[in-house]
């Protein structure tokens, strides 16, 4: 069951309207790192998960990002409201689809459920979130430096920031079940390369050694031949 507020999370205000810069907007509606993806996305998982904590913070996340998504819409609305005479508006999507938001991306492309990330294993459901905020954050950060005015500016600093804070939930989560750091999850035992790091890039020069392919996690090949 589903209950609306009809006023946001968050206050949403715009100062100057600026169709062009709804249009770039859209991403976040109706683009791939967009809310309704997220929302979607977590709702989903929710339903493949057992442990009932897990299962209880995807729902409320899913739930919050159904409200980013209102706040987004809000923001594309304010920006193209009373603006369709002008010449930003008749250079964007809203000519020809009209004021407000629109199940598109940026570039008109048409929303699809190949955004969202699900698997039916908690593990790898939460280590896909951490990737999908990640990819959020950044179009916000993109977003936010191309707005034109303070207020959307404000709007856009707190969803971005909320990103984070899902992304630490998502974190503590993964370490709750002892997987934060562990790749190995599933019931089929890897091989026994799973230790070995194959220097495939070298041309000569000096090979680069880091944390990623050294003892006592890696077992470094520098010239590999051929496995069996």
């Amino acid at each position: 069951m589903f209950f609306h507020k009809k006023e946001t999370i968050h206050s949403v205000k715009v100062d100057e309207a600026n169709p062009r810069f709804a249009q770039l907007l859209l991403e976040q509606f109706g683009g791939a790192t967009g809310e309704l993806s997220a929302a979607l996305q977590y709702w989903v998982q929710s339903f493949h998960v057992e442990n009932a904590g897990i299962r209880d913070m995807l729902q409320d996340i899913a739930i919050e990002e159904f409200g980013h998504l209102e706040m987004v819409g809000k923001l594309i609305e304010s920006h193209t409201k009373n603006v369709d005479q002008t010449e930003a508006f008749k250079s964007s999507l809203f000519a020809v689809r009209g004021m407000g938001p629109h199940f598109l991306d940026s570039q008109g492309n048409a929303w699809t459920a190949t955004y969202l990330n699900e698997g039916g294993d908690v593990v790898r459901d939460l280590r896909a979130n951490i990737a999908a905020e990640a990819g959020a954050r950044q179009t916000y950060e993109s977003l936010i430096k191309l707005a034109t005015d303070e207020g959307t500016k404000k709007t856009l600093t707190h969803l971005l920031t909320r990103e984070i804070s899902h992304t630490q939930m998502f974190m503590k989560a993964l370490d709750s079940l002892g997987k934060l750091t562990d790749p190995m999850f599933g019931s089929i035992q890897p091989d026994e390369t799973v230790d070995i790091y194959y220097n495939l890039s070298s041309n000569g020069e000096k090979d680069e050694r880091g944390p990623w392919n050294s003892e006592p996690t890696f077992r470094y090949v520098a010239d590999p031949a051929k496995q069996k």
